[in-house]
């Protein structure tokens, strides 16, 4: 399998994320690894997943947590109820989401030890996916401090569970993963840092540092896109966030975040987004 990282960003307003979503039927096969923290919870899937070296089958509901680098993936080859769609929720976090000191505190041991188990990743089951699918789905519909008390209530919850087991074993080494995925993070930092300018590929290749020709091969094998792409998707990532807040028309959008010529940003964003920067807010302000 192709090891393909990943890099997430948070909005200015949370330090961590989470999410929903249905998931596709369908053979994946690519690893993906990411300096994330993961909380996944599967319920009505039938496949094989796939984490460091634990290879399994699982149907139904499946709730594991992942520490960084840790290479993943879920292979979904059906539905355990046919009239039901198979969904995720998702949480992506730093263990210091809430602080370095949070975990040095001596009421933290537990989750301390439960963020290095995560190196091998650790599934569980019985009442603890019960507890901690209440605690995701109201995390879903909440926001501030409350989200982040339910966020330390489902760690909680996952640090004194009395039904989980790793499932990489303790020899598997990720050291090259790691040290890929950290020239890949170098890039990705410089690149969140600058979109809103003119980015030479000259440039970027510098931070890793490698030839322009030996980091677009790098880069394409290690994201599955290439600079311009992944570029363009940072780029039109920030101009719909700017969008949905509602402070910004399309024209100040579009310099707003990295573009010099609204003809190019409207061409960009309907190919990322599938539809003009101007049928996006009449589609987002209709759903809100």
């Amino acid at each position: 399998m192709q090891f393909i990282y990943e890099n997430f960003t948070f909005p200015p307003e949370e330090s961590f994320t989470v999410r929903s979503e249905i998931l596709e039927i369908k053979k994946y096969t690519s690893l993906k690894s990411h300096f994330n923290f993961e909380i996944a919870l599967l319920e009505n899937c039938v496949g094989k997943r796939f984490v460091g070296d634990n290879i399994e089958d699982f149907e139904g509901t499946e709730l594991v947590l992942l520490g960084s680098y840790v290479p993943h993936c879920w292979q979904y080859h059906g539905k355990v109820k046919s009239h039901l769609d198979p969904e995720a929720i998702i949480v992506h976090f730093f263990p210091d989401f809430l602080g370095k000191e949070l975990l040095e505190k001596p009421e933290a041991v537990a989750i301390k030890q439960l963020f290095a188990d995560a190196s091998m990743g650790v599934i569980f089951s019985g009442q603890t996916i019960v507890q901690a699918r209440e605690i995701l789905k109201e995390m879903l519909e909440k926001t501030g401090l409350y989200r982040a008390t339910l966020m330390l209530q489902l760690l909680d919850l996952l640090a004194h569970s009395e039904s989980s087991r790793k499932l990489s074993s303790l020899s598997y080494n990720i050291s090259e993963s790691s040290t890929e995925a950290q020239k890949i993070n170098r890039v990705f930092d410089y690149i969140f840092k600058n979109f809103k300018e003119d980015i030479s590929l000259n440039d970027v290749a510098e931070t890793v540092p490698m030839s322009t020709a030996a980091f677009c091969r790098f880069f394409k094998l290690k994201t599955n896109r290439t600079l311009v792409e992944f570029i363009k998707e940072i780029r039109i990532g920030h101009a719909a966030k700017l969008l949905m807040e509602g402070k910004y028309n399309v024209t100040e959008t579009c310099y707003m975040s990295g573009y010099n010529n609204i003809s190019n940003f409207n061409k960009h964003f309907k190919e990322v987004k599938g539809l003009s920067p101007r049928d996006f807010t009449k589609q987002y302000r209709v759903l809100a």
